[in-house]
C-alpha cells in the first residue's frame, strides 16, 4: 500500500514514516505542501495522511484536491486542534477520519487499519445483497454502485449514506440519524457536512437538483429514497 504522509513538523513526520514501515507500507513522506502536490499527481496512492496546519496550502486544501480529482482512497487528517468546526471541516470535504496531535503512533496505525478496511472490504464478512432501485444497483459485497450498468465513483461514505437511505427506502431519514450511524460521532446542530456529502451524491448520480430522481429532501425532516 503506497501512503503519502504530509506534515511540516519533521520529527512527526519521521516518526510516522517509520511506524508506517514497519507494517510493511510503501511510504511518500514530504515536509511540505508542493512536493506532496506533486505526488498526488504522478504516482498512484492508496491512502494519505495530512497535517491540517501545513504552510501555503493546507491540509484542508490537499484533501478537497485529492476529492477533487476524482480519487476516493482513505484520508486522515492530523491536527494540533481539537476544536468540532475543524472536525467537521474535514470530514465535510471527504476526510475519513481525524486524529489529534500528540497521539500514541500505535492509535494511528490502528486507525489507518480500519480506515483501509472499511476502503477495500477485504476483511469484512458482508451480507450478499445487492439493492435495485430504478436503474440504481448498490452491491453491498462487493462495496460497488452502478447506475445503469455503469460503476459510479464513490468514496466509503458517500457510498455508505447510499446505502444506509436505500437499506431505509420509504423511510425519512435525519440527517442526525444519517451521521451518526455513518461517521459514528455525535451530531451538532450547525452540521452541514451530510448535506454537502448528498449533494455530490446526486452529482455522481447525475441528479437534477430541483427534481431528484432518487434522493428527495423532506424540509426539515430529512431524506428519503422512494
Amino acid at each position: 500500500m503506497n501512503i503519502l504522509v504530509l506534515d511540516d513538523e519533521k520529527e512527526i513526520a519521521d516518526l510516522v514514516e517509520v511506524y508506517l514501515k514497519n507494517e510493511n507500507y510503501n511510504v511518500f513522506k514530504y515536509y511540505n505542501s508542493d512536493e506532496a502536490i506533486q505526488c498526488i499527481n504522478s504516482q498512484k496512492l492508496d491512502f494519505a495522511i495530512l497535517d491540517i496546519m501545513i504552510k501555503d496550502i493546507n491540509g484542508f486544501e490537499i484533501c478537497k484536491m485529492i476529492r477533487d480529482k476524482g480519487l476516493n482512497f482513505p484520508i486522515i487528517m492530523l491536527t494540533a486542534k481539537i476544536e468540532d468546526k475543524d472536525k467537521i471541516q474535514g470530514l465535510t470535504i471527504g476526510a475519513d477520519d481525524y486524529i489529534t496531535k500528540p497521539f500514541n503512533p500505535l492509535e494511528l496505525i490502528a486507525r489507518v487499519k480500519s480506515a483501509y478496511r472499511r476502503y477495500t472490504k477485504y476483511n469484512e464478512k458482508m451480507e450478499e445483497n445487492t439493492i435495485y432501485i430504478d436503474g440504481l444497483e448498490i452491491d453491498q459485497d462487493k462495496h460497488i454502485c452502478k447506475l445503469y450498468d455503469k460503476k459510479v465513483e464513490l468514496t466509503p461514505m458517500e457510498f455508505d449514506i447510499l446505502l444506509y437511505l436505500a437499506q431505509k427506502r420509504g423511510n425519512v431519514v435525519s440527517s442526525e440519524e444519517l451521521f451518526e450511524k455513518v461517521w459514528k460521532e455525535k451530531y451538532l446542530e450547525s452540521n452541514n457536512t451530510v448535506m454537502v456529502h448528498i449533494r455530490r451524491i446526486r452529482e455522481k448520480l447525475k441528479e437534477d437538483s430541483k427534481k431528484p430522481k432518487f434522493i428527495k429532501t423532506i424540509w426539515g425532516v430529512g431524506y428519503k429514497i422512494e
